[in-house]
């Protein structure tokens, strides 16, 4: 009898372009990531209930479709399984959940950017990756287009702190410290046995959260719907969020990290700042030109470290 993959369907199309396929898929999912977190603090969400409901919806998910994937992991893999899940989800669903009560989506995911440029002063410092002096001066450069950025949103916005944007970076040093982490320890690891085992383990810190700070959501800051719907209650936003853009999409980019390489992976954040731009035209967020200078200036200090 045929062994039965349960696999994700694009895993059995390993070709020389499925790497591409998978960073455009990722960079969908992950660009429209933050308008519904976005979404889900307007209805009335506080931003530890956001990240928590989000752990929650993804590891439900996750244990019903995959719980037998739990049988697949040796012990000496837990340990850097959990730390993925800490470095990679916990943290950062937090403090992106924490950031954008300041900063508006389309900063938020700009910002995000600097996971490759991370990526390689980690890797270089922590895996053995080699350091160049073109890192050097695109890491120089991504900082002074943060500096505008956040400059410009304050002066737009100064009824913000816009200096939660560091929450932001300090996720994107998560977020390489996790791809090193991954390419490095759990190569032989099926993606979806990693997804799952990530999300098994913060199941506990996602209830503990939700049982401290209250499972009530409060009375929408906003009422308006960038959906032709009335009104969507907040969970909805953070059901499609938990399931699709961090469950799935979790599964996907740890694929991405084993067929390709580590800063590949890290590059879906190029992408994802052009989604999550779109998206808050559509809902009628301001962009200023000095915003629009600071993402390109961020993109450019991301792009020379890469350049051949």
């Amino acid at each position: 009898m045929k062994a039965v993959n349960r696999q994700p369907f694009l895993f059995a199309m390993e070709t020389k372009n499925s790497k591409w396929l998978v960073l455009s898929l990722l960079a969908l999912v992950w660009g429209s990531s933050f308008i519904l977190m976005k979404k889900g603090l307007e209805g009335g969400l506080t931003p530890y209930q956001l990240g928590a409901y989000r752990i929650l919806f993804t590891s439900l998910f996750l244990l019903l479709i995959g719980w037998k994937e739990l049988l697949q992991i040796s012990k000496k893999k837990i340990l850097p399984i959990i730390a993925a899940g800490v470095l990679g989800n916990l943290l950062p669903v937090f403090l992106f959940a924490l950031a954008q009560t300041q900063i508006s989506s389309s900063i938020s995911s700009t910002l995000n950017s600097f996971t490759p440029l991370n990526t390689l002063i980690i890797g270089s410092i922590f895996f053995g990756l080699t350091f160049t002096k073109k890192h050097v001066l695109g890491i120089c450069i991504g900082i002074i287009g943060c500096l505008i950025l956040v400059y410009a949103g304050a002066t737009g916005n100064p009824s913000k702190n816009y200096w939660y944007a560091v929450l932001v970076v300090i996720a994107t040093w998560c977020y390489a410290s996790n791809i090193n982490l991954v390419k490095k320890y759990l190569s032989d690891v099926t993606p979806f046995a990693i997804t799952v085992g990530n999300f098994t383990f913060l199941l506990v810190p996602a209830l503990l959260i939700l049982y401290f700070t209250g499972y009530s959501i409060k009375e929408p800051q906003m009422a308006s719907s960038f959906l032709p719907i009335s009104s969507i209650h907040p969970l909805i936003y953070v059901a499609i969020l938990g399931i699709i853009g961090t469950g799935i999409a979790n599964i996907y980019f740890y694929k991405l990290i084993q067929i390709s390489s580590p800063l590949f992976a890290s590059n879906v954040t190029y992408l994802i700042p052009i989604v999550a731009t779109i998206w808050s035209f559509i809902d009628h967020e301001k962009v200023s030109l000095a915003q629009i200078i600071g993402t390109g200036i961020i993109l450019i200090g991301v792009y020379i470290p890469n350049k051949k």
